[in-house]
């Protein structure tokens, strides 16, 4: 798949990192000249401008692009990115901070594919985002625990179980159940699990594929991978987002 990545500060940067490890196609879009020579150093595809232009955009490669990740420190440059990745058939990721949620969410959802706030969600949030599909991440509340929704599909082996008959990894727990489109809620045991449910899983990342396996059906290989392993594994991506001495975001990737 083909990303356009609009900002390389510490959360751009690290999502491009992501989706790159997993062979995706990765373009970064950043204004500040200190912070796109990291991205080239890094041997990214990178195109220096506004992100919020769409003559840049389409400099970027948008009109091949899968999905527009607006996740850089301007909220307004996010916003109108996203808006020209909707007229090119784009899906849509708009970060906010987490002082906007509320307002800014009952603004905005409606017109973007999802928000997310990295400073919960971190890279591998922003990944899956990205991604879209029938895994989202919810929150890092540790360095090694990772909340979930997961949607399950025709493909899951457990397809027709009951929630009595559901037995996850033993680091993992189910939080919440939601029918089809219905509210999630505290699941009861003789609820069954049917194409297009969703579950909230509370899980370590060492399980987590093993999760993604039974609830989505994905290939050990392909859940491995959508998990955060690799190079640029989920429990380094955290432990570097708290390290005080790595890059920080900024207003950069378009205008103030």
């Amino acid at each position: 798949m083909r990303f356009v990545i609009i900002g390389a500060g510490r959360v751009g940067l690290r999502t491009a990192r992501v989706l790159r490890d997993e062979d995706h196609e990765v373009t970064i879009v950043e204004r500040d000249e200190p912070t796109l020579k990291r991205a080239r150093e890094q041997d990214f595809a990178v195109v220096e401008g506004d992100g919020s232009r769409e003559n840049v955009l389409e400099e970027a490669g948008i009109e091949a692009a899968d999905a527009i990740g607006a996740l850089s420190g301007n909220l307004n440059v996010n916003f109108t990115a996203c808006m020209i990745g909707n007229h090119y058939g784009c899906r849509t990721v708009m970060r906010i901070d987490e002082a906007y949620r509320e307002g800014i969410y009952r603004k905005y959802a409606d017109q973007v594919d999802e928000i997310i706030y990295p400073e919960r969600l971190g890279a591998i949030g922003a990944k899956n985002a990205l991604l879209g599909g029938t895994i989202r991440a919810i929150a890092d509340i540790a360095p090694y625990l990772q909340v979930v929704e997961l949607t399950i599909t025709a493909d899951a082996p457990v397809n027709g179980y009951t929630i009595s008959e559901l037995h996850l990894p033993a680091d993992a727990t189910v939080l919440a159940f939601g029918k089809g489109e219905t509210p999630l809620e505290i699941p009861t045991e003789d609820l069954s699990l049917e194409d297009g449910d969703r579950l909230v899983v509370l899980a370590d990342f060492d399980v987590l594929s093993s999760v993604r396996q039974l609830l989505v059906g994905e290939t050990a290989s392909r859940a491995a991978a959508n998990a955060g392993s690799g190079s640029s594994s989920a429990a380094e991506l955290l432990e570097t987002e708290t390290d005080p001495d790595s890059e920080t975001d900024s207003d950069t990737g378009g205008v103030n």
